[in-house]
């Protein structure tokens, strides 16, 4: 007479089907997690290689209150940038500075432009033939004080930095008239130390 096995009792039955569920759970959350890895990696792989101008230091990323940018900036400052006033003509800081280095935003620290595109325009402002990069500002239609102009406004702060004309040099010909007080200079040597290093390749081999 032939021994069959005997079939298991349900409850072992169940205990192996619960089992391979449980099994089939960990490797696929195992696929999840490698995956999410990859993925990470990658982001990160593409960052590394992003175009350094476009980068931007940490303080540069965030607009601050109303009343923190009341505190941080100066009466004139905070006028010229939240209120779109305007800087007396030969009476501030850069129009006629000519040290090499950076202009980035007052409010964000946004790099917005640098002495290689800076100019003598005479108009008694800071000119310049371009931004450092495009994106960095806004174009907006001005029609205050019964004329038709082009304001010029930083892209990550909404502040307002000047205006845009089309009597510049360059190949463009465009002349971007920008208030000091929306400005702060970051002189070459002093790039590295404060964030903005990425830029410094600009400058290699000027005089």
């Amino acid at each position: 007479m032939i021994n069959l096995p005997k079939r298991p009792a349900p409850r072992s039955r169940f205990l192996v089907v619960i089992c391979v569920m449980v099994l089939m759970g960990l490797i696929g959350a195992q696929m999840f997690l490698n995956r999410a890895g990859a993925q990470k990696q990658e982001e990160k792989k593409v960052q590394t290689t992003t175009d350094p101008l476009s980068s931007v230091p940490p303080a540069a990323t965030t607009k601050p209150t109303d009343k923190e940018l009341k505190q941080k900036l100066t009466p004139e400052q905070y006028y010229v940038t939240q209120k779109c006033g305007t800087e007396p003509p030969f009476n501030n800081a850069y129009w006629n500075n000519h040290t090499p280095g950076i202009y980035v935003d007052v409010v964000t620290g946004e790099a917005l432009f640098t002495s290689l595109d800076k100019f003598d325009s005479w108009s008694g402002w800071p000119s310049f033939t371009k931004p450092i990069a495009k994106e960095k500002v806004l174009e907006k239609s001005d029609r205050t004080l019964g004329m038709d102009r082009t304001e010029v406004r930083g892209a990550k702060s909404d502040a307002h930095l000047g205006h845009v004309f089309d009597d510049g040099p360059g190949p463009n010909g465009l002349r971007y008239c920008v208030n000091s007080a929306a400005l702060r200079f970051i002189p070459v040597e002093k790039l590295k130390e404060e964030g903005y290093g990425q830029f410094l390749p600009l400058f290699e081999g000027k005089k």
